[in-house]
């Protein structure tokens, strides 16, 4: 393993070499190569022919190849080294992710301009050895660097070369910070501290009960028994459920939520939920179903629309008040005028305020109450387009909350 190449002169302060044509205000200056290094020269000091390895032009002094698109209008971090292993450009982003001045940066040898270390605390240009390193190689994939300070970076870089083994005529750097991935890691830790949370009541209520029925199954009468055993079945239910959810949720991010479409009754599923949230210990009158006539066929997901439904009435029932209204009515879905079955769910509690509106079917959303994952919205939103429909929200006739969702007929097209 041997050093980063030695120095040469390099012109311009902006993240790039001075494009062809520019003055120095300062007076005149060494004739450079299309890349700020000093370009070979002829007899009496004038310039030679170009190196037909360089591919940059004075109106791409880095080689970049987008023509008409400055380094500095790049989002991530850009930093090139040339063949002798200096700086020739150090855009706008790469400044802001480091604190190092680009005008600092230019020129300086790539290890000092980017005084990277690895987690262990290793100086990372010794251990890559981009310029004395193997031939074959042609970069380094994305990972977690450290910059003086200890603050991390994304790093990756890419060795340009003539030829698959020929000299490194290039290192492109590209710089992100990882404010955006420590965002992403804080939510999967607080959907992992929510969905614990969520198993344990159901999972302490399932082995209460069954611990207690068969320590003392002959104390309890027969109407005892069946009381435990309903509301086990209930929590059971709870955590198949919520474990579906979070299968759904990759697969709805992925795009690969699929739907089975077979005929439903969407009227008896309706009851069934009712019943479920009655059983649990809601009042009978706490729910008002209402079903209109001439409902069209409905061709759907039957355990999607047990899902859909079970969160909708979930949501009513925890962070809504008085009556929860359940109707379903024929209507017409898409810009066709498709025929399509209507549901409505709404509340009578406080709603939702208007500034939430248009984040109540986004991830990890919740409402004045604290509870849930704050999942359901989003897979309840995901599911219903993933069979062609729509929802809304808004706010009901009573004052509270108001869900609104539309599903076509759906008939598969070998049935029409």
């Amino acid at each position: 393993m041997r050093p980063l190449p030695g120095p040469a002169s390099l012109t311009g302060s902006a993240g790039t070499a001075r494009p062809a044509g520019a003055t120095d205000p300062t007076g005149p200056t060494e004739a450079t190569g299309s890349a700020g290094a000093p370009g070979p020269t002829g007899p009496a000091g004038t310039p030679g022919p170009a190196d037909p390895g360089d591919s940059t032009t004075p109106a791409d002094p880095v080689g970049l190849g987008f023509a008409g698109v400055h380094p500095d209008d790049l989002p991530d971090g850009l930093v090139v080294a040339d063949a002798t292993g200096r700086v020739v450009c150090f855009n706008a982003a790469a400044a802001r992710v480091t604190a190092v001045p680009a005008d600092r940066a230019l020129g300086l040898p790539l290890d000092r301009a980017l005084p990277l270390e690895d987690l262990k605390g290793r100086r990372w240009w010794a251990l890559t050895d981009p310029y004395g390193g193997l031939a074959t190689r042609s970069g380094q994939p994305e990972r977690n660097l450290l910059l003086p300070g200890g603050r991390e970076v994304l790093v990756s870089a890419r060795y340009v070369r003539e030829h698959p083994t020929g000299p490194v005529r290039r290192v492109v750097v590209s710089l992100r910070g990882t404010e955006a991935r420590r965002r992403t890691e804080r939510s999967h830790a607080e959907l992992i501290a929510t969905v614990a949370h969520e198993l344990r009541s159901p999972l302490t209520s399932v082995k209460g009960f069954t611990a207690t029925l068969l320590h003392k199954w002959e104390r309890f009468t027969d109407e005892q028994k069946r009381l435990m055993l309903e509301t086990v079945d209930a929590d059971a239910g709870r955590i198949k459920r919520l474990i579906a959810e979070l299968l759904d949720i990759s697969r709805i991010d992925s795009g690969r939520l699929e739907v089975r479409r077979q005929p439903v009754d969407i009227a008896a599923a309706v009851g069934r939920h009712v019943h479920a949230h009655t059983t649990g210990g809601q009042s009978p009158d706490r729910f008002f179903v209402r079903i209109r006539p001439q409902l069209p066929p409905l061709w759907a997901d039957p355990d999607k629309i047990d899902q859909i439904l079970g969160n909708l009435l979930e949501n009513a029932v925890r962070h809504g008040e008085g009556t929860v209204t359940i109707e379903v009515a024929p209507t017409t879905a898409g810009d066709g005028g498709e025929e399509g079955t209507e549901v409505t769910v709404s509340d009578e509690g406080p709603g939702i305020p208007e500034e939430s509106m248009s984040r109540v079917f986004t991830r990890f959303w919740r409402g004045s109450k604290r509870g849930g994952t704050g999942l359901g919205l989003y897979i309840v939103k995901g599911v219903v387009e993933a069979h062609g429909g729509t929802i809304t929200v808004g706010r009901g006739p009573r004052g509270g909350a108001e869900f609104r969702f539309i599903l076509p007929v759906g008939t598969p097209a070998h049935l029409l």
